[in-house]
């Protein structure tokens, strides 16, 4: 864990990197445990509204990334491209909270946040560069720091936030620290981050945005993508059927729920760095391989799970393995257009939209045809699908590189 820190603490725009993902996750951990409350009761939003409203984002979040991953490549300057996007955030987060009605929660939900949630891709894309100009090597353990910062923030931010709420007959005060944060963030890319020094990178016609979107869509990267996006649906999977287990088959209560993911949360910051320095030993995708197996156990013993115990015993592995299948993938995906550090950061978004989807049919197949927690082994089995298909796109090629 030190020497990933160190490695990742070396270069001074990867540090302030980290303090800019840890801003950013700080907006997304104060709002969005209250942005359905705030959307349908405060605001009147009907159920299914609200549904195809974030259905809806999240594409348009997959398209925004895109956009600006290849526009990163086309200028190679990352920090207009970051103040724009900061920008997007601070009116988004600003206007809900200074127009609380409807209409500006559909516009700055709809379009306008999700261009500023590119935001996440694109620190990741510049991280990468700074790792791809030192030859790459250290790309993981960067990664996994930055994506650490992230998870500080989802285990920090909820119960401050909720502290901030509490005798507050509105939610809305959460858009607020959300557009604060997003201003800390601009000053601090503002006035720390170094301008990009150089001309701009040589443009030909595979920097065009229809031969960018037709590289992702190629067979080469997409497949690859499909495989991770399996494997990653998992945890969605496990954050839609774990409460419910919980309350239910465990028969345990809903204070349970928010300790057993505070445990998991603060375990995973840690086996965070443990990974990172697994991948000092190990290939990326027979880490990834070794951590999606994990998690396929995980699930599927938590799908046995009749007692709260039992659920409190997994927290150790489920962290453990979710820690692997949270920072690994990152460099796995960039790594699949290694040479283009804006498109292939750019695939996190369409990862997370693909897992997504693939984890809300998951848990519709599952609650069709059996409970939660055969919901539960149908997730392990999909990341046991993803492994398969993971193994059969890059194991052999793993394997000769390890002979080597």
């Amino acid at each position: 864990m030190t020497s990933t820190l160190s490695i990742a603490f070396r270069h001074p725009v990867v540090r302030l990197s980290m303090i800019a993902i840890f801003l950013f996750g700080f907006t997304g951990a104060a709002t969005s445990p209250y942005q359905s409350v705030i959307g349908i009761t405060e605001l009147g939003l009907s159920d299914g509204l609200y549904s195809i409203l974030i259905f809806t984002a999240a594409a348009v979040n997959v398209v925004a990334s895109l956009w600006v991953g290849v526009l990163a490549d086309r200028i190679g300057n990352y920090r207009i491209l970051l103040m724009t996007v900061m920008t997007f955030g601070i009116v988004g987060y600003g206007l809900v909270y200074a127009v609380p009605v409807a209409a500006s929660f559909v516009v700055c939900t709809l379009i306008i946040l999700p261009v500023y949630n590119a935001m996440n891709s694109l620190l990741f894309a510049n991280v990468r560069a700074v790792a791809n100009a030192g030859g790459g090597r250290d790309a993981a353990a960067i990664n996994s720091g930055v994506r650490a910062a992230i998870s500080v923030a989802w285990v920090l931010v909820p119960g401050l936030v909720a502290l901030v709420l509490t005798g507050g007959g509105s939610m809305m005060p959460a858009y607020l620290l959300a557009c604060l944060g997003c201003v800390a963030n601009l000053a601090l890319v503002y006035f720390k981050l170094p301008a990009g020094k150089g001309t701009p990178p040589p443009i030909d016609r595979r920097h065009s945005f229809l031969a960018s979107f037709a590289e992702v869509l190629s067979p080469k990267v997409f497949g690859r993508l499909m495989a991770v996006s399996l494997i990653t649906s998992t945890l969605h999977v496990n954050a839609a059927v774990q409460p419910l287990i919980i309350t239910g088959a465990a028969g345990g209560k809903v204070t349970d729920i928010g300790a057993i993911v505070g445990i998991i949360a603060f375990l995973e910051v840690v086996f965070i760095f443990v990974w990172a320095r697994i991948q000092l030993h190990l290939h990326p995708v027979t880490a990834l391989a070794a951590g999606t197996a994990l998690y396929a156990v995980y699930l599927t013993l938590l799908g046995f799970s009749s007692a709260p115990w039992h659920v409190y015993a997994l927290t150790p592995l489920s962290a453990f393995a979710a820690a692997a299948l949270i920072s690994i993938p990152i460099t796995y995906i960039q790594d699949l257009i290694a040479d283009r550090p804006g498109l292939g950061s750019s695939l996190i978004s369409v990862n997370l939209f693909l897992s997504g989807g693939l984890s809300a049919i998951l848990f519709a197949l599952g609650t069709r045809f059996s409970d939660y927690s055969g919901t539960s082994k149908l997730g392990a089995c999909a990341g046991m699908l993803g492994f398969a298909l993971l193994i059969h796109l890059d194991g052999r090629h793993t394997a000769r590189r390890s002979a080597r």
